[in-house]
């Protein structure tokens, strides 16, 4: 399988807009902090996530992004997909020209992989995310490690902004 940070941190990234974004737009700024991701980064993931139809941009004080679709409509797939990343489990791409132009022994049993792949992750979408128990306490747990990390950072010098 080839998925790589790109698709994983696309849907980190989904993942906390979709938990902080409800009522206002995020600054990619907050995600960057609560998830350890570059904001140059995130910057290009939210470029083509846009393109593709799935956030929105906010201009302005209090700007950021917003989904631009309910949560239950955006799928683990959807966002993979939409950051040029493939889910691909065989050597030639699914073309079949794995050995000599021809496909390998093990082609279709690799076939078979990405196809349940997909599937799987096309059946679970933000909304299932977010009411999962688990993912819900890890979400809480790290708003409250950036918000701890904010009022030491204004402890120890309260006249410069955070």
């Amino acid at each position: 399988m080839k998925l790589t940070t790109k698709g994983r941190y696309a849907v980190t990234a989904m993942l906390d807009l979709a938990f902080h974004g409800d009522t206002t737009p995020v600054a990619l700024t907050d995600i960057a902090k609560r998830q350890h991701i570059s904001l140059s980064y995130l910057e290009q993931l939210f470029a083509r996530l846009r393109r593709a139809g799935m956030v929105e941009g906010v201009r302005g004080p209090g700007g950021g992004y917003q989904l631009s679709r309910s949560t239950r409509e955006i799928s683990v797939a959807d966002i993979i997909l939409a950051v040029d990343e493939d889910v691909d489990s065989t050597r030639c791409g699914g073309k079949g020209n794995c050995q000599n132009n021809h496909p390998c022994l093990t082609h279709e049993l690799w076939m078979g992989l990405s196809e349940q792949i997909r599937q799987y992750l096309d059946s679970i979408s933000l909304y299932d995310l977010i009411n999962r128990y688990g993912v819900r306490q890890v979400a809480e747990r790290q708003d409250m490690q950036v918000s701890h990390y904010m009022d030491l950072m204004i402890q120890r010098d309260p006249a410069s902004p955070p």
